[in-house]
């Protein structure tokens, strides 16, 4: 009789690493009330984004639902669920930002990395995120460029943003 193989989603495997770095989370935040959120944070923090592979073992530590717990991930725009670029560019998409040539802005940005929002650059540089407030509005528009925010963003200044993370490594 043939053995049929079933195929093998690479998206639900991950590594011992990966692993070991979800079981830590769980570890230190399982017991805590309402520790979805703490251990997803602790998760993105150690890996850079919540492996899909990791649902079934975070949701199983709470006695939550794989639905519960994809629906927070999805819920949450600061969650990602793949590897992120080496730099992670946010560009407010806030009224404040908009009304002072945000729109021309992602335009721009994106027309220079070659990607639309969520994606990441060719290179695997850049990732491009839209974010809906940047508490800098008087100094619109605002970006952040790993962590840190800038603001009268204009496409030349974003690409020497740019150059510059890049020259820093």
């Amino acid at each position: 009789m043939e053995e049929v193989q079933e195929a093998v989603d690479p998206a639900s495997m991950f590594s011992a690493e990966q692993q070991a770095a979800v079981d830590r989370a769980i570890s230190e935040h399982q017991h805590r009330p309402g520790a979805l959120l703490p251990l997803l944070h602790a998760v993105q923090e150690a890996l850079g984004f919540i492996p899909p592979a990791s649902v079934p073992s975070i949701a199983r530590a709470l006695n939550l639902s794989r639905a519960e717990v994809h629906g927070v991930i999805s819920f949450y725009h600061d969650f990602r669920t793949h590897p992120s670029g080496r730099h992670l560019l946010r560009l407010c998409r806030a009224e404040a930002c908009q009304s002072m040539g945000a729109e021309q802005l992602a335009q721009a940005v994106q027309r220079e990395l070659g990607v639309q929002f969520g994606d990441t650059s060719a290179d695997g540089e850049v990732t491009l995120e839209p974010v809906y407030c940047l508490g800098n509005c008087a100094c619109a528009p605002a970006v952040m460029l790993d962590g840190q925010v800038y603001g009268r963003m204009s496409a030349p200044s974003v690409t020497a943003l740019l150059r510059q993370a890049e020259e820093t490594r």
